[in-house]
Formats: C-alpha cells, structure tokens, sequence
C-alpha cells in the first residue's frame, strides 16, 4: 500500500502524524472538585486544553458516547444517576484526555474527598456531604469505626500530613432533622514516600565501568600516537632545514 503512495502523500502523512504526537493532551477537571456526588447536585466539567484561532469548539464524551455538547465547560444540573460515568474531552490542538470517572449517589450523606490516594506528608481533606446541602448537626468522622472528629455543624475533617497508618476505611456520621444518617464508607490509601537510594546505587554497573576504563585507555593510546607522530614530523623538519639529511651512494657508484 505504501509504495502505491506518491511521495508528497507519503510526507504529508508523516508530517501530520508527527504534528499529533508533539500536541498536548487534554486534561478533565471537575468542579467542585468532588468525584462522588449526591443526585440532584450541580457539576461542572472544564476542558483544558489549546484551540485553533477562531476555534473554540470542544468534543465530549460520556462512556465513549460523544455528546453533542461543543463548549469548553460540561454543565450537569441536577445530576442523575445515569450521569454516572467516565468523560472524556479533546480540543482542535489537543489530543484525547484521559478519563475523569463521576458517580452520582442516592442517600442524605456522602463521603467526598479530592483524592483517594495520597503521598505520605500530603494532607487528607474530606467533606461529609449532605443532600441539597441540608443542615447536618453532631457530625462525625470514623477511620476504621473509631471516631475521629466530632462537631455540632462542622462537615470538614482534615489530617495536614498525612502518614501511612492513616490509610483505612473511613465514613461520617451525623443528625439530619430528627434521623441518625451515616455515609457509604470509602477507602483512603496512603503511600509511602520512595526510599532513598543506597550508596550502591551511587556506583555504576561494572560493564560500564569496564567501557569508560577502556575508552580511557584508548583515548590514551590515541593522544600518546597522536604527539608521538607530530614530533617525529617535527623533528624530521628541523633535520631537514639544518641540512642534515645525508645521501647514501649506491654500489654502481664506486
């Protein structure tokens, strides 16, 4: 197929695919920020990425279904359970994003947090969410069903650095009207930091040490040739100049 291809099309060809890999991938952000939401509730998708002049139109889609939704910012109002999903966004001078998954819930309280999955030393910020944001009173937070945190109104819980023993399964609890409420519980992993390299890690492999001790006897080899043979041509020049060059008659010359 390709030999049937002119030149010039065998180029362009090259040229766009080339174009594609060097564009910025498309990035999904969610707003609020929240990955887990409550039906009923409002989100916001924004697509980040970079436009053609005059072009502002974005391409969506909901579980590889495009959406026929071409702004840049994806509103859900009054979201459904149906919302429910991955969503994907591109721009005229991005490529593909990677997907950002929601999940609408049905109840009165819900766990929310930016990130399940925290670097140790990060903080953990979680949020006892409540339908259509009614009053929620003797809030509390459980990590592995002990208490943590116990407030008459206050629905925000946070560790400021976070450290692997606080990995576990966490939910909050609290009074809505006359009803005890609890959330689905969430898992929160913490990982640890990378460990340091060992001092073994300082030296390089032995093959590579073998190459560079070779390279460097061979560079060696090189520059002492190389000084060698320019001062034999130096002095073989001085010789010449002193006319010390000497003849050396042949047999049939006695």
């Amino acid at each position: 197929m390709w030999q049937l291809l002119p030149p010039t099309a065998l180029l362009l060809l090259v040229s766009a695919g080339t174009q594609a890999a060097d564009l910025p991938k498309a990035v999904v952000l969610l707003d609020p920020q929240w990955d887990r939401v409550l039906k009923d509730d409002h989100v916001t998708l924004k697509c980040q990425g970079d436009y053609p002049l005059g072009d502002n139109s974005t391409q969506w889609w909901h579980n590889g279904t495009l959406i026929p939704n071409q702004a840049s910012s994806y509103f859900i109002t009054d979201a459904k359970v149906e919302d429910s999903g991955d969503y994907k966004c591109q721009t005229g001078l991005s490529t593909l994003s990677d997907p950002v998954k929601l999940k609408v819930y049905v109840g009165w309280l819900l766990l929310q947090a930016p990130r399940w999955v925290v670097q140790e030393g990060e903080p953990i910020k979680l949020k006892c969410h409540s339908w259509k944001n009614t009053t929620v009173r003797k809030v509390q937070f459980f990590q592995n069903g002990q208490g943590k945190q116990f407030s008459y109104q206050n629905s925000d819980f946070c560790i400021p650095e976070a450290k692997l023993e606080h990995s576990g399964s966490y939910f909050c609890r609290g009074i809505i009207g006359s009803k005890n409420e609890s959330s689905e519980a969430m898992n929160i992993t913490v990982q640890g930091q990378e460990n340091p390299p060992t001092s073994s890690s300082f030296f390089p492999p032995w093959h590579q040490i073998t190459f560079f001790l070779v390279m460097g006897l061979l560079f060696a080899v090189d520059t002492g040739l190389y000084f060698s043979v320019k001062r034999a041509l130096r002095n073989s020049k001085e010789d010449w100049r002193n006319g010390k060059v000497t003849w050396t008659q042949g047999p049939q010359g006695k």
